[in-house]
């Protein structure tokens, strides 16, 4: 096998456990435990704010001591959580401060892993980095649905067999990335201090424009648009269509089918050469009809729109990572990587807390269409300032 199977397939271990989690987090804490919208608010963003605090941190240390070793390590650390959580569960002692332990230490886990796994792409990518970039996200997404499913089972199975299911999935994952061929680590007399890293890779990208934009563009999606999948719409599910775990479950594998859709259809037709253009359009079309779903008379029209918003999110997603992949300076490929997540991760926790409270004030539905209507507002702005409606598939700064 190649180096790019490895990969992927540690790649897809740690999505499938993620599509647990995006299921299981929400059905423990919005439908077993009934929490208030501000706290199912309050424990979405601390799932988020770890990783938003550690991810720059995360990066630094993929470029010091390798993405290979970083990964592993970070996945196999990550096992404990689940383990945790299913002892929890197992024992009948859950409470909201169990899941919010629960949030720390996966959030903790994501802030090492996802750098190094995106440091990582470049070395497996041969060359075809937006190629690469879709495959992975095809892995992705396919993976995160599968994980969807088999979370939605939670009602019948129990939650101790799903989370032992989820624990399994991440341990058998790191033999993939141990199957990676090691990349070369800063040495030791080059490395700078970890602030000095974090400084450096910080001026690499507010220095080019259209980083800078993808980094801003990034974070009010993580603001508007993952604050609204992981609060608004669970919560909408639970209070509107009286919903189950089987419910959240279709909900998320739906919208992951069409970002897996979409992703396919951009593979077959090749490189996108305005991907820029690309993104700007795809949030502005997704901000609609993420508007769209706020109003749908039934839950299979819901259903139904968060297809096209999932489709919509698949162009956004691979033309923002691929960006940032071609524009990388080779030696700071973890940090860059790690400031692209942390402007999403950066908007995540804010959004979970703003989606909540807005659910309290206007309830789901309404705050579902005053995210999407800023965020079409913002986006719109971004297209009509900034360098990404002209920018072309041109990179700048990947020898630098």
């Amino acid at each position: 096998m190649r180096p790019i199977h490895y990969y992927m397939f540690g790649t897809g271990s740690w999505f499938l456990a993620f599509g647990i989690q995006g299921v299981m987090f929400a059905w423990l804490v919005t439908m077993v435990l009934r929490e208030s919208p501000e706290m199912v608010g309050l424990a979405q963003m601390t799932l988020l704010l770890p990783a938003m605090l550690f991810m720059l941190v995360g990066g630094s240390y993929a470029d010091r001591l390798g993405g290979r070793r970083m990964a592993i390590i970070a996945q196999l650390a990550s096992v404990v959580a689940p383990l945790m959580l299913l002892v929890v569960v197992w024992l009948e002692q859950l409470t909201l401060s169990s899941m919010l332990l629960y949030a720390v230490m996966m959030g903790c886990a994501v802030a090492f892993v996802t750098p190094a796994r995106d440091g990582l792409l470049n070395h497996v990518a041969e060359g075809r980095i937006q190629r690469t970039v879709l495959l992975t996200s095809v892995i992705q997404f396919s993976m995160q649905m599968l994980g969807f499913l088999i979370a939605s089972l939670a009602d019948g199975v129990g939650p101790v067999v799903i989370l032992g299911v989820q624990a399994g999935v991440l341990a058998i994952g790191v033999f993939g990335f141990m199957r990676v061929p090691a990349t070369t680590p800063q040495p030791l007399e080059d490395r700078p201090s970890l602030v000095q890293s974090v400084i450096e890779g910080s001026k690499t990208v507010l220095r080019h424009p259209e980083m800078r934009m993808v980094m801003l563009q990034n974070f009010a999606m993580g603001l508007f648009f993952m604050g609204s999948f992981i609060v608004t719409l669970p919560l909408l599910v639970r209070d509107v269509f009286d919903g189950s775990a089987t419910d959240l479950g279709l909900m998320n594998a739906t919208n992951s089918i069409g970002l897996v859709v979409t992703i396919l259809l951009l593979l077959r037709m090749g490189d996108v050469q305005r991907q820029g253009r690309a993104l700007i359009l795809a949030q502005l079309v997704g901000s609609v009809v993420l508007a769209v779903a706020a109003m749908a008379a039934s839950f299979a029209w819901f259903v139904a729109t968060l297809f096209f918003w999932g489709a919509c999110g698949g162009i956004a997603m691979t033309m923002s990572r691929t960006i940032m992949q071609e524009q990388a300076p080779d030696a700071q490929r973890g940090r860059v990587m790690g400031f692209y997540s942390f402007s999403f991760m950066g908007g995540g926790p804010i959004g979970a807390l703003l989606s909540g409270y807005l659910v309290r004030e206007f309830g789901p539905q309404m705050a579902l269409t005053i995210s999407a209507s800023i965020m079409f507002v913002f986006i719109l702005m971004v297209g009509l300032r900034s360098s990404l409606w002209r920018m072309k598939n041109e990179p700048v700064l990947a020898n630098a």
